[in-house]
């Protein structure tokens, strides 16, 4: 936990200069930022680690690092690439990789859409852009065994409902442990949803 705690102080300190939480979330970051990023580990089954091997958790929009470097900081076994467009906070999050020693954490400085593709184990992304959006941006990075791991907030179960029927039944809403009115967006896609997202290219 001393990696997680120094990544909070981190946090709090480069939130002077960048707006990377909201400010009156500052005094409540352990539930609001660093719990609301760690439960979605419990979401990680040992056959899912297995069948993931050395293929990352890939964290889209990361942004203040969150959920991506609260997993790296939690798991030092399991490999993390943060996918981080912005220039300033693309810096600071390479930056902040390297003052909490994480040599399993990479930052990728650029558009989700120029990233390499690689297979990932898992996929998270909070606060980055609509369901569909990430699904339709993403698929090229999932494997029929890629777990999707998406806070969605108090519009989880919207966003799954208003999925086209063949998506929608692979996908699902566990309750948040850190808000009773928020939702984690979790499932896995099939070969056929896959081959339609990123137009059979694969």
């Amino acid at each position: 936990m001393a990696r997680v705690e120094r990544f909070a102080g981190l946090l709090l300190a480069e939130n002077i200069n960048q707006n990377l939480i909201a400010k009156p979330t500052e005094s409540i970051i352990w539930q609001r930022h660093i719990a609301d990023s760690a439960q979605l580990l419990a979401h990680v089954s040992r056959e899912t680690e297995i069948k993931s091997g050395d293929r990352p958790w890939l964290d889209l929009g990361s942004g203040p690092g969150l959920p991506g470097l609260v997993v790296a900081a939690m798991r030092p076994d399991m490999p993390v690439v943060l996918v981080e467009s912005r220039r300033k906070r693309f810096e600071w999050l390479e930056k902040t990789v390297g003052e909490l020693g994480l040599a399993n954490c990479r930052v990728e400085g650029s558009r989700l859409e120029l990233v390499a593709t690689v297979p990932a184990g898992v996929i998270s992304a909070r606060a980055f852009a609509p369901l569909r959006r990430i699904l339709d941006l993403s698929a090229r990075f999932s494997t029929t065994d890629t777990v999707w791991l998406l806070p969605k907030g108090r519009s989880a179960a919207q966003e799954v409902d208003e999925l086209p029927k063949r998506l929608k039944q692979l996908f699902h809403v566990e309750q948040s442990v850190t808000d009773a009115e928020a939702g984690i967006v979790v499932g896995h896609l099939t070969r056929t949803a896959l081959a339609r997202l990123d137009g059979g290219k694969r």
